[in-house]
């Protein structure tokens, strides 16, 4: 059973950072890889992408030795299954609320006795058959990764009991979901939004859980890393391209 490189290094205490990508060719995984990231997160939920799509970048990205999150549009078991089934081992589902919607991921990404994930061996995952069932069902467990969003305000109030359950990785802190539960949509360095932030990082440290969060530049990143943030998000493929595009242009005399 390969090792979830992204998990181990959340394991031994290390930062890791990678982009959100909604684009389709998985030269950009490469090019990730390539520029140093640790991880790329493919977004079912706000992306265009097909599950056959979402295959071939996670093959692009175990060529190139780096992670693919899958973020998957919502959370249902069917959902989680098919990611994990062709061989994303990583999956951050978004919008929970609840410690019940926790117990859902949980349920539907990992195999008996912690979950109740459908059994099949004739996947990508089970390396179609290629491996042993006692391999495939009984060590998969050890490589999945679960990253869940909480976007709102009812999300950080049911924090405390949300850490509770077992079988959760990563706590994911969307700001911009959050800046709208906050009422300042889109106002993500907004002090009500930072607060409730800066107040769950500590929750869920104290709670021994890693904790991640999206930025959209290097002193938001430092910022956060200081104050306990591991699993950082930074920007999207689509602004990155434009921005450096943008920087090109703009420098361009008479353009």
């Amino acid at each position: 059973m390969k090792v979830n490189i992204l998990k181990k290094a959340l394991e031994e205490g290390k930062n890791v950072f990678g982009p959100f990508c909604k684009m389709l060719d998985p030269t950009v995984v490469e090019l990730a890889a390539l520029a140093g990231f640790d991880f790329v997160i493919i977004d079912m939920e706000h992306g265009p992408y097909s599950i056959e799509t979402v295959q071939q970048m996670v093959r692009a990205a175990e060529a190139r030795g780096i992670s693919a999150v899958v973020r998957v549009p919502e959370n249902s078991e069917t959902s989680i299954l098919r990611v994990l089934d062709i061989g994303a081992r990583s999956v951050q589902v978004p919008q929970i609320s609840t410690a019940e919607d926790a117990a859902k991921v949980v349920s539907s990404s990992l195999f008996y006795p912690k979950g109740e994930r459908g059994m099949c061996r004739y996947v990508r995952a089970g390396e179609y058959t290629a491996i042993e069932k006692e391999e495939h069902f009984g060590k998969s467990n050890e490589s999945i990764l679960t990253i869940i969003h909480i976007e709102g305000v009812a999300g950080l109030e049911n924090l405390p009991t949300i850490l509770t359950y077992d079988g959760i990785d990563v706590i994911f802190l969307g700001p911009y979901d959050l800046s709208q539960s906050c009422g300042v949509p889109g106002q993500v360095h907004h002090e009500k939004v930072v607060k409730r932030m800066e107040e769950a990082v500590a929750l869920a440290r104290k709670s021994g859980k890693v904790v991640g969060t999206f930025v959209e530049s290097v002193e938001d990143a430092k910022k956060w890393e200081k104050i306990g943030v591991q699993y950082i998000s930074y920007a999207v493929d689509t602004g990155l391209i434009l921005n450096a595009f943008k920087n090109i242009t703009t420098g361009l005399t008479n353009h």
